[in-house]
């Protein structure tokens, strides 16, 4: 492949992503992903015009339950072993600021 990743180009994706790698991570991952971008330019040299385009390699159909109205657990029971609760409510510390 002609357009082979540099240290920089792993240092500033690193710098994006909020990753600090050492010198011989940087190394490796530009080793790893050279080789991945080698293979997706081995996979561009294919003929795919008469390949159906997928959205996935494997058929795939609906696994979810029919969608049925049931009777749930009463809160009494759901709530029973809440470490704090109110109007049968669960009460948890606030973590986003109002």
């Amino acid at each position: 492949m002609s357009n082979q990743l540099t240290a920089t180009d792993v240092a500033k994706v690193a710098a994006l992503a909020r990753l600090e790698l050492s010198a011989g991570e940087q190394e490796r991952m530009k080793s790893q992903l050279n080789d991945i971008l080698d293979q997706f330019s081995r996979l561009q040299e294919l003929d795919t015009e008469t390949i159906e385009p997928t959205s996935h390699s494997l058929p795939m159909r609906n696994v979810f339950r029919e969608d049925v109205s049931r009777p749930s657990l009463p809160r009494d029971a759901a709530t029973r072993n809440a470490p704090e609760k109110r109007d049968g409510n669960f009460i948890v510390p606030q973590i986003v600021d109002a």
